[in-house]
């Protein structure tokens, strides 16, 4: 059995492989508008497919799109992320 716990981050700091729904976008509306031309939007179901660490590009899948982000968007991006963890006995 696991217990289901949801985490809230920015998309720079998931891990590679990691699933999560945006809940939110830290920006003004030309961020918003331009994610949103990308298919990313508060509801929206991502996965991080890779990035560099603290810099270059951010590479996602929107749906079955992937999407290349700067790693600045992504850290405003912020992504509600499941976690499972072993139940304690």
């Amino acid at each position: 059995m696991t217990i289901h716990q949801n985490e809230q981050l920015p998309l720079a700091e998931m891990r590679t492989g990691q699933t999560g729904t945006v809940v939110g976008v830290m920006g003004g509306h030309g961020l918003i508008r331009r994610l949103d031309a990308l298919g990313i939007r508060p509801g929206r179901k991502v996965t991080k497919l890779s990035s560099t660490l603290f810099s270059g590009p951010v590479i996602l899948r929107v749906d079955n799109t992937q999407v290349a982000i700067g790693f600045g968007m992504a850290r405003k991006i912020i992504v509600e992320t499941d976690k499972y963890l072993p139940r304690a006995s």
